[in-house]
């Protein structure tokens, strides 16, 4: 490896040479709060946020399943289980449908550098807006959201699919499926009064917050930027032969001794040949833009529909939310930290192995169009299998999909060795003292709902 090879990486990451890189990342995330943290960590994995209070933002984002769940589409409300063994519920309680996209983990998503989240980036800094926010919620996301990340948090309380429950089942769901959200009687009141009715959450809330003195002043804006706090001080993992190959540069040492030389070689590729930074760049390894690669689509759809369809079985993604054509089928570039164990891969989980994703990307129509579907990590249930590949069994869907892939993402002949190497580098990736996450889960939670089922 040369050194003209190493300083095009510190260019490419733009690490300042004047502080350590280490320096640089704790800028990049909020000042800890351990109170608002210790109430975070129970919100997260405590039930009493959903309709039904049968399921907990960690049921999707789980430490045991690298901050997802392990699966391609989500099992939410209505579900039983966790992880890869978690069902589609029984009876009257079932699931309705799967949830049309994979839940994206959290790691390190409270660095500044974040300024949208979700795979179509729907919620977004703006501070153009009274909120601070672009979100679903438009003018009714309430003001005092710490960060992005926050802000994040106030919507799977108002999916009927992912945890309020289905209309007519509770308040909360009734008031989810007319989209209330912000009004009186809408879905974050009625959550702020529940845990407003919780003892324990009350002193909790007080203790956190400055400007809570009585039950009363707690809203959902609290909880969700208690939340943040938490995911953004549990699930930061910058630790990796990555990182201190960084700092050792930034500090002056010989860096070469932090991983193997299998490892510098899919680092070569990886900046070199593959072409993967073209996208997958900075110290997140993503330019935060959007692009369309290709990957198969699976799952029910965002309800849209490609020109002579009205199934709704279509995901258009960022265009969505720009309501611009050119952005159809883009979604947005993930971090690559922590790559490693966050399968599966692909804004919909398409891809069970890592190596299959890499692979996709050097040939994304062939990958495209002779997809193994039964990679795809979706628990049975006749009728929603019956609609699980029905955009990617469709030719003319697929030629859609594949007719929007980036020009930028080209045809790249690499032999097996080469993608092996790449993968040792994407495995460097990895914050090993991230890999047993158990510590970041309560054993209890103060609404005595259940925590680990």
């Amino acid at each position: 490896m040369t050194k003209n090879f190493i300083l095009s990486i510190v260019l490419i990451t733009s690490i300042p040479f004047a502080v350590s890189a280490e320096h640089y990342l704790d800028d990049q995330f909020p000042e800890r709060n351990v109170k608002k943290e210790e109430l975070g960590k129970f919100l997260m994995f405590d039930k009493i946020l959903s309709g039904n209070q049968n399921i907990s933002c960690a049921s999707c984002h789980h430490p045991l399943a690298g901050l997802g769940d392990g699966l391609a589409l989500s099992i939410g409300e209505g579900g039983e289980g966790l992880g890869i063994g978690r069902n589609t519920g029984t009876g009257n309680d079932a699931v309705v449908e799967r949830i049309p996209r994979n839940a994206p983990h959290v790691f390190n998503l409270g660095a500044k550098e974040f300024s949208a989240l979700f795979h179509d980036g729907r919620v977004a800094v703006d501070p153009d807006q009274p909120s601070g926010f672009i979100s679903p919620a438009g003018d009714n996301l309430p003001q005092g959201l710490d960060n992005v990340l926050a802000a994040q948090a106030m919507f799977p309380v108002t999916s009927n699919a992912e945890m309020a429950g289905q209309k007519g089942e509770n308040s909360i769901a009734n008031a989810a499926v007319i989209d209330n959200l912000a009004g009186k009687g809408g879905v974050w009141k009625q959550i702020a009064t529940r845990l407003q009715a919780n003892p324990e959450y009350v002193q909790l809330f007080i203790e956190a917050f400055n400007d809570i003195n009585t039950a009363s002043d707690i809203s959902y804006v609290h909880a969700a930027n208690a939340i943040a706090a938490f995911e953004a001080a549990a699930w930061r993992c910058t630790d990796s032969q990555y990182d201190r190959f960084f700092n050792k540069l930034a500090d002056g040492e010989d860096p070469m001794n932090v991983a193997s030389q299998d490892v510098f070689n899919g680092a070569a590729l990886f900046y070199g040949k593959a072409a993967c930074s073209s996208c997958h760049s900075g110290h997140y390894l993503t330019d935060q833009k959007y692009h369309a690669i290709g990957v198969p689509q699976i799952g029910p759809g965002k309800g849209d529909n490609a020109e002579g369809y009205s199934d709704g079985k279509d995901d258009f993604g960022r265009e969505r939310v720009t309501g611009n054509i050119e952005d159809r089928y883009k979604f947005r570039t993930p971090s690559l930290r922590q790559v490693a164990v966050t399968g599966p891969w692909g804004h919909d989980g398409a891809f069970n192995r890592l190596e299959g994703m890499v692979i996709h990307h050097l040939d994304a129509v062939n990958s495209l169009n002779n997809y193994d579907q039964s990679q795809a990590v979706l628990p049975s249930r006749s009728d929603l299998d019956a609609e699980d590949f029905i955009v990617q069994n469709d030719s003319a869907r697929r030629e859609n999909i594949a007719n929007a892939i980036s020009r930028d993402l080209k045809n790249i002949a690499l032999t097996d060795s080469e993608v092996a190497r790449l993968l040792d580098f994407l495995n460097a990736l990895t914050d090993n003292s991230c890999l047993d996450l158990r510590s970041t889960a309560p054993s209890r939670v103060p609404s005595g709902l259940t925590v680990f089922d």
